[in-house]
């Protein structure tokens, strides 16, 4: 194992040292060592906007703080949700007095974790509503889509939630906002390799030379098949065709597209795959009003791409358009 660091068991406090150092106009640290905030957060009259979640997916969670972005982010261990006390304390960062919206990936541990911070913070006087991910289509059918798990569609989602807040909505809007969102995303990836956590030393799971697994998790989570790796054009049908039998768009129908690199993934690879999948929705009339390409969700090293779609209306786009400023996501228009 080949690694930049220091103490395998001490990466994920020492990476945060480095984001501390780095981006002091996005991270101010608070007495919680696996919570940061946004400087200017709490925003006075604002509803705060939290996620959290494992580290190793960099940038997401902590680096979508930032300006008309989430307020506050709770950090876990790699691949582990971070605990109760975490989810907590960065609801504190966030509240302002409007109350707190946690948009978060549906996983047990951060689903029983939540629960147990909103008890607590309820306690605490801090009004905390909740939206859960679960955009990825090949980790349950659409008959079961309440255990499907979240992944990159939750950038998107915190993006128009966050919006939302700015823009001035009250708790319930931003959640009807952020559950539209979400609601209105389908995910899936392909994994063409392992990814190795610097504490085990070895790879976590294996895809062996020349193989796929299509509808890979996040954390190596078994996907749906495995197959001979396609070319690019290939592959992208592929993907789309999950991701529209799941979700069918009707001509003239105006998306955003998300394409992420799993980690490992070379930028001139994830453009050639973004060409591809433009094409065949052009091609049904299928009209992209934004696009992000590039690693907006990884998983340590892995290579592999993950294809997110979100069907648009006009609320939406209004929101999706709204300038933003973050380590992983900015857009001045």
């Amino acid at each position: 194992m080949n690694r930049i660091i220091n103490d395998p068991d001490h990466v994920v406090e020492d990476a945060i040292q480095g984001y501390l150092k780095a981006h002091p106009e996005y991270f101010t640290a608070t007495d919680n060592a696996r919570v940061l905030k946004y400087p200017a957060a709490p925003i006075k009259g604002k509803v705060g906007i939290v996620t959290g979640g494992g580290s190793g997916h960099e940038p997401a969670f902590l680096g979508y703080v930032g300006k008309n972005m989430l307020d506050a982010v709770a950090i876990g261990e790699i691949f582990s949700s971070p605990t109760a006390g975490a989810f907590l304390d960065a609801f504190k960062a966030a509240d302002s007095g409007a109350g707190v919206a946690c948009l978060y990936g549906n996983y047990a541990g951060d689903n029983m974790n939540v629960k147990m911070a909103m008890k607590k913070a309820s306690a605490a006087g801090i009004a905390v509503k909740t939206v859960v991910a679960n955009d990825d289509v090949a980790s349950a059918p659409a008959s079961e889509i309440e255990k499907r798990r979240g992944v990159a569609g939750e950038i998107l989602m915190w993006k128009i939630g966050a919006a939302a807040a700015a823009l001035g909505y009250d708790l319930d809007g931003v959640i009807d906002a952020a559950q539209k969102a979400i609601g209105n995303c389908r995910s899936i990836g392909v994994g063409l390799s392992s990814c190795t956590i610097p504490a085990v030393g070895k790879p976590n799971f294996h895809i062996a030379d020349g193989q796929m697994e299509i509808g890979i998790g996040h954390h190596g989570e078994p996907g749906i098949e495995v197959s001979p790796i396609q070319l690019a054009s290939a592959m992208a049908g592929t993907m789309l065709d999950f991701v529209l039998n799941d979700m069918p768009l009707n001509k003239g129908q105006e998306v955003a597209l998300l394409i992420s690199g799993l980690g490992a993934t070379p930028v001139m690879e994830l453009y050639i795959y973004y060409a591809e999948v433009e094409k065949r929705l052009t091609e049904r009339g299928i009209k992209v009003h934004r696009r992000y390409v590039g690693n907006y969700f990884t998983s340590l090293e892995m290579m592999g791409v993950t294809l997110t779609v979100m069907k648009l209306d006009d609320q939406l786009k209004t929101l999706l358009d709204m300038p933003a400023h973050s380590l992983g996501l900015t857009q001045v228009e």
